[in-house]
């Protein structure tokens, strides 16, 4: 029996292939405990959720999590999802690398879904009037299921046909010199590495 070299053993435990752990670097081609591949996903934080109790930065086996504009390092990250399971404030989610394509709908149902969003976005303009706690709640309510008609439309979806000509008109547009065109770019490339 040979002995396993020291990177394996990871916050006490030993990767093998009897053994899954959510904790065994992707090199090992070990699935997580979930069944999931680890390299399929990376680590992302909600800044605006974090509270900076900073448990993330003792569990992570790469130090992804460890950066200086509190963005975790995706080529660091190998996706075992320590972090996302020890921040309290759930500010961490783990994210897949690549989204399966957009389910194809009629044109009918896309006009109705768009008249839908339309008359969501004008409750929500009425509720924003209303004021108090119940105009704040109705207000909030439309919102929610304006976001939802709005992917279910086919927008705000990474992987959809939307995304890619939106990101298209960004380059095309006349915007500030400080627009991140290279980023816009850069996302335009990865898009259709994935396709591939």
């Amino acid at each position: 029996m040979s002995v396993p070299s020291a990177d394996l053993f990871i916050s006490g435990t030993i990767c093998r292939k009897s053994v899954p752990s959510a904790r065994c670097p992707t090199e090992n081609s070990i699935k997580s405990g979930r069944g999931e591949n680890m390299a399929e996903r990376f680590a992302v934080r909600n800044i605006s959720m974090c509270t900076k109790d900073c448990l993330c930065l003792y569990v992570c086996p790469t130090g992804a999590t460890d950066t200086e504009d509190s963005i975790i390092d995706t080529d660091k990250c190998i996706g075992c999802g320590e972090c996302a399971a020890s921040c309290p404030s759930a500010a961490i989610s783990m994210v897949n690398k690549v989204y399966p394509r957009q389910q194809d709908k009629e044109k009918s149902v896309i006009g109705a879904l768009k008249s839908l969003i339309e008359s969501k976005a004008k409750q929500e303009n009425i509720a924003a009037g209303l004021g108090g706690t119940l105009g704040m709640a109705f207000e909030k309510s439309n919102r929610i299921m304006a976001e939802d008609i709005i992917r279910e439309a086919g927008y705000m979806l990474p992987q959809s046909e939307n995304t890619v000509r939106f990101l298209k008109s960004l380059l095309k547009a006349e915007l500030p010199d400080d627009f991140p065109k290279d980023t816009v770019k850069k996302l335009l490339k990865l898009m259709k590495n994935k396709k591939k």
